[in-house]
């Protein structure tokens, strides 16, 4: 990766090389690059443009014609770090997009409507508990929790408790995004950061996390795959007080768009994100902290279908996108347009995503009614036993215990014991006894 050349405030002196041999030759093709975005419309850094300019051209002039451009566009956000540099950005398309998608797709009235939609088939809880799960799963995996998706799930939908290191990660990150979601209405506080470590980490191994405490050394960095450092945050010296800065920023009202300085509070959990990551508060679990943050003024500002977007699926997928986003940005005087960028196309995915699930649901409940009928079955079930059944017939689950019966459709245990076994009853299902409680699953006549 080669930085960017840096001017700082020096690229008023463009002009005056444009106008000198041999560059004056080339006045129409320097011209042309004066734009914040390239041709295709992205947002690129240095490193990449440098290889896209038509040969021939100074690449510094052409890098100060660019950086011209989106210094006219910028919005200052916060000072970070040690010395203060300002964080800014410009709104690209791709964020346009994302805040539109938000909007439109995951605020309280949405996801009212979602549910209503639904109506009585119950079964869309069992698909939204489960996408609670993702999160915490994915958040960890990316992290480097080595357990599976599927047995992380059966850990969490059982209660039962972790056995490895890597699962006690896992229950970590859940504990944490509940901890987001209730704690939603606080204000953000050094002590708010620090309990939300506490809870994600405690127990899995206190002599490297130190749980709910700030670092107290300039002995942790941040490292590649290789070993080599790509990040040394702030000294610890101030770094109270740069959270404290933080947490006032956080706390500032800024969504009235009647306002000056109105910032969508997407453009402002990203911010949160990533000066987390920056600052590294932590001697581990920083990344995990940083993105339950995200999460958790998500849920502040009233988009609660969050709880049910699994940003971290995606990033997982592209941990190298991911990481080179914060080192662009760091890179070009925290110009955090590379990383609020990344982090839109992801919540746009992941927007899409949930959406279509929700869709699905729909269809798949209308087709699922309409097959109970011909088979005469629709009578003779309870509505959990429909619920259980179709959510079965799905593959959304594979197993049900009375316990996570209860849980998702939000009964008593012995209602959810009693949905279970009519289904044994009418050969619909089986049941097995595993350890302390019986497990009940889908006969395969039945799932056809």
């Amino acid at each position: 990766m080669k930085n960017p050349p840096q001017f700082r405030g020096r690229t008023d002196l463009v002009f005056d090389r444009l106008v000198k041999s041999p560059h004056k030759e080339r006045l129409a093709d320097y011209l042309a690059l004066l734009k914040p975005l390239d041709d295709r419309g992205r947002y690129l850094p240095f490193d990449a443009l440098r290889f896209r300019w038509p040969s021939g051209l100074d690449s510094t002039l052409c890098w100060a014609l660019v950086k011209k451009a989106r210094a006219a566009q910028y919005s200052r956000l916060l000072p970070l770090g040690e010395p203060a540099r300002w964080l800014q950005f410009v709104l690209t398309p791709q964020a346009q997009k994302a805040i539109s998608a938000v909007d439109r797709q995951t605020t309280t009235a949405v996801l009212e409507y979602m549910t209503g939609q639904i109506g009585e088939h119950a079964h869309f809880s069992y698909l939204l508990n489960d996408l609670i799960k993702d999160e915490a799963i994915s958040s960890s995996q990316l992290e480097g929790a080595a357990t599976t998706t599927r047995v992380a799930r059966d850990m969490l939908k059982r209660h039962r408790q972790p056995r490895t290191p890597d699962e006690r990660m896992v229950f970590g990150n859940f504990k944490m995004m509940n901890f987001a979601w209730e704690r939603r209405y606080e204000p953000l506080g050094v002590e708010l950061i620090c309990a939300m470590h506490r809870v994600g980490v405690e127990g899995i191994d206190d002599q490297q996390y130190s749980p709910g405490l700030l670092r107290t050394h300039d002995d942790v960095v941040v490292q590649d795959g290789h070993g080599n450092t790509v990040h040394s945050p702030p000294p610890v010296e101030g770094l109270v007080s740069r959270l404290q800065a933080l947490a006032e920023w956080i706390n500032r009202p800024h969504g009235n768009p009647r306002q000056p300085g109105y910032l969508h509070p997407l453009i402002k959990a990203i911010t949160l994100h990533f000066a987390l990551g920056y600052e590294h508060p932590f001697r581990d679990g920083n990344g995990r902290v940083a993105r339950a943050l995200f999460y958790w003024f998500m849920f502040k500002n009233d988009f609660p279908a969050f709880r049910y977007i699994a940003i971290s699926v995606l990033l997982r997928k592209a941990p190298v996108k991911y990481g080179r986003s914060y080192l662009d940005t760091e890179a070009d005087d925290l110009d955090l347009t590379y990383f609020i960028d990344f982090q839109c196309s992801v919540v746009l995915r992941a927007v899409d995503g949930f959406t279509e699930a929700y869709r699905k649901s729909l269809v798949d409940a209308t087709r699922f009614d309409g097959w109970l009928r011909e088979t005469g079955f629709l009578e003779q079930l309870t509505e959990k036993q429909r619920t259980v059944f179709q959510v079965a017939k799905s593959g959304m689950a594979k197993e049900f215990t009375a316990a996570n019966v209860k849980e998702n459709l939000g009964c008593s245990y012995n209602a959810a014991s009693a949905a279970l076994n009519g289904l044994v009853a009418l050969n619909l299902f089986e049941k097995r006894k595993m350890g302390r409680e019986w497990v009940f699953f889908l006969r395969p006549a039945s799932a056809g």
